[in-house]
């Protein structure tokens, strides 16, 4: 029997393989395993627990804590009961974390570390509606969230029929999860999901990864994204082993721990990824480096399913014994699949991935729709790289007049919360959701997705200008690491530059400049400035005249969620940026500058 609420993956796999490997973490230096058996006794025991501290269907509670079993076994706990769950970004400011608890009528608050909650207790004392705040690790002055699953194995008799009662009455159109976006501009909304909205998603995106009992999957994204609790429920369902990744810093260390056969990431990571391969590539010697650079320039002609001919098909095996086994074993030696999204993936990425043998199934989607909208599959007939794939199952698309994607089905929010107006603003009456990104059909079936349509901007000649496709144009330069476009009623296109200040200072030693200055001193020097000139005049020979950026600007700073112009999703905060950098902005389109 399929699944119709989140709480039933535990007796579809109880049922099935209830010793197998479910859940993994890191404790103490060593991977820590949780049987499925294990899963469903400690979600079991918090649900119950939760009964014996009064909680009723629909109350909420916030968790914000690294990925690890614990998640998952509050998740499953609070589903059970009606609780709705609202988890968190575990980077926000206290502003941030008092208004999603402030909004939510979070009742209690699950942290995850004495860091976190030293930082965010002050936060719940001033939350009227915070009753119990508990942590994941034993951390001193806090309760332990352990008190919850004892008062449940310790439970009168009656609470256990209450349980078994409660779970019956629980429908796939009730919540299941309150789920705040990652917030690019303005306050974050908080999107109600339906047990119906996750689990036809995941079941859906199961049919496509077609994962097994024998696979070993990273978890990498943050559970508190929409995209990591739909890998997390997949993975689930297909009776796989979820290792949770230590931190960012670890995931090629994990992934070759436990020669993982997938992992999730958001194209951020995959650059990263593909950075520190490249920069492997840039300190080799003689024949090697020669033939490494051979293996990528090929790799980013790739096309798949045989389609650039044999003569390809044959140097590629070539490159892929000498080079890319070698990509792989870094990674393991297993990895095969990679679901991404999130962002805009750069399609040289993708191709030079599926090139070395690990498909990117990039798709589509936001937090409103559960996610996926449209995903790329492992098969010829729905799989077109550069795109974000085909539909997946239960779900409708239609490009309005002006270019905007719409859509609805099974996945679509049930609304945002305390906003009937925003919600009927959003879904018409037709039912259509109007996501705000603008994007087109490729061959009928696979989804183009062009840029947000509130960031798309109008040049003075009346031109329009997408940022996205430009900024990934960009940043396929081993110079940039990050960029935003600008150039909202000017007469052209302009850019700020983050530049990739390792390779930077590496290009600098290889032509004897002094780089040990910090980054404010490295961006003045004159040869610098004369490559980052010569490194657009390139990449400009691609662009469109109206994308073409005419001007640029250095900034020393490295961009990230902590220090305020990304968001935790790793998608840029235009506002933030623009107010940061409003006087080089403006710097840029001075007639005299």
């Amino acid at each position: 029997m399929e699944p119709t609420r989140t709480f039933d993956l535990l007796d579809k796999n109880l049922s099935q393989s209830p010793s197998a490997d479910a859940l993994a973490a890191k404790s103490e230096g060593k991977w820590r395993k949780y049987s499925f058996k294990e899963y469903n006794d400690y979600s079991r025991w918090f649900a119950l627990g939760l009964l014996e501290l009064g909680f009723k269907k629909g109350e909420k509670i916030a968790t914000i804590t690294n990925n690890r079993p614990e998640w998952n076994f509050a998740d499953m706990g609070m589903a059970m009961v009606g609780v709705i769950h609202v988890p968190v970004y575990t980077s926000l400011n206290c502003d941030e974390y008092k208004y999603v608890l402030e909004h939510s009528d979070a009742r209690m608050v699950i942290l995850s570390d004495k860091k976190l909650f030293s930082n965010i207790n002050p936060v719940c004392d001033q939350v009227e509606k915070v009753e119990f705040v508990y942590t994941f690790d034993q951390t001193e002055n806090s309760r332990h969230w352990m008190e919850v699953v004892e008062k449940g194995q310790h439970c009168k008799p009656e609470t256990l029929e209450k349980l078994e009662r409660i779970k019956n009455e629980i429908t796939p159109s009730d919540p299941a999860a309150l789920i705040y976006t990652s917030g690019t501009t303005g306050t974050s909304k908080g999107v109600l999901l339906s047990h119906k909205n996750l689990v036809s998603n995941f079941l859906a995106a199961a049919k496509v990864f077609r994962l097994g009992p024998d696979d070993r999957y990273l978890n990498i994204l943050p559970l508190c994204h929409v995209g990591g609790r739909l890998g997390n429920y997949q993975t689930q369902y297909a009776g796989a082993c979820i290792y949770y990744a230590e931190n960012m810093g670890t995931i090629a260390i994990n992934l070759r721990e436990i020669k993982a056969t997938g992992f999730d990431a958001v194209p951020r990571i995959l650059e990263k990824v593909f950075d520190n391969v490249m920069a492997k590539g840039r300190g080799l010697k003689g024949i090697k480096k020669t033939l490494f650079f051979w293996a990528v320039s090929l790799g980013l002609r790739y096309k798949p399913f045989g389609e650039n001919g044999w003569l390809y098909e044959f140097k590629l095996k070539i490159a892929d014994k000498l080079i890319f086994s070698k990509w792989r074993e870094a990674l393991g030696g297993c990895a095969r699949l990679v679901g991404c999204g999130g962002a805009s993936l750069q399609p040289r990425l993708e191709r030079v991935f599926w090139a070395a043998g690990i498909k990117i199934l990039n798709m589509y989607g936001l937090t409103e729709t559960s996610p996926i909208i449209t995903i790329n599959r492992q098969e010829k007939a729905l799989c077109k790289l550069g795109t974000v794939g085909a539909l997946i199952d239960g779900v409708e698309v239609k490009i309005n007049e002006d270019g905007e994607i719409l859509t609805r089905g099974e996945n679509l929010m049930i609304g945002y919360y305390k906003d009937e107006d925003l919600t009927r603003s959003v879904i018409d009456e037709e039912g259509w959701f109007h996501t705000g990104d603008v994007g087109a059909w490729v061959d009928g079936k696979f989804l183009n997705v062009t840029d947000r349509k509130k960031e798309i901007f109008k040049l003075s000649n009346g031109k329009f200008v997408a940022p996205q496709p430009i900024e990934n144009k960009l940043k396929e330069s081993a110079f940039i690491d990050q960029v935003m476009v600008v150039g909202e009623h000017q007469k052209f296109a302009s850019a700020l530059l983050v530049p990739d200040f390792k390779y930077l200072k590496e290009w600098c030693q290889s032509q004897q400049l002094f780089a040990g200055q910090g980054h404010a001193e490295l961006i003045c020097l004159p040869e610098v400035w004369e490559v980052y000139k010569q490194e657009i005049a390139r990449l400009n020979k691609s662009l469109s005249e109206p994308e073409k950026i005419l001007r640029f600007r250095l900034v020393a700073d490295e961009w990230s969620p902590l220090s305020g112009e990304l968001s935790a999703s790793l998608k840029l905060k235009r506002d933030v940026i623009e107010s940061k950098y409003k006087e080089i902005l403006e710097g840029i389109y001075r007639k005299t500058s």
